[in-house]
């Protein structure tokens, strides 16, 4: 099972994120537990600065904005 953290304030665009890797995992059939990490001193830990982040299995992978679904599904797939 891959461990996924959506790291944000809790915004849209964290929610929007939060529910594209669910969808993500879904169609790839990759079974994920999804984590909002809304702590601003645990975001800064994994040093992101811009919101929302994803850390894939202890790895970040992504930062501000949202991502891509081709991007989701590589790293969910890894």
């Amino acid at each position: 099972m891959k461990n996924v953290k959506v790291l944000g304030p809790g915004c849209k665009r964290c929610e929007a994120t939060a529910q594209m890797v669910r969808d993500a995992a879904a169609k790839l059939g990759v079974p994920v537990e999804v984590e909002k990490v809304t702590d601003y001193s645990a975001i800064a830990g994994y040093g992101i600065a811009s919101t929302p982040g994803i850390v894939v299995d202890g790895k970040v992978v992504h930062a501000g904005g949202l991502p891509k679904a081709e991007d989701l599904s590589r790293w969910l797939a890894a």
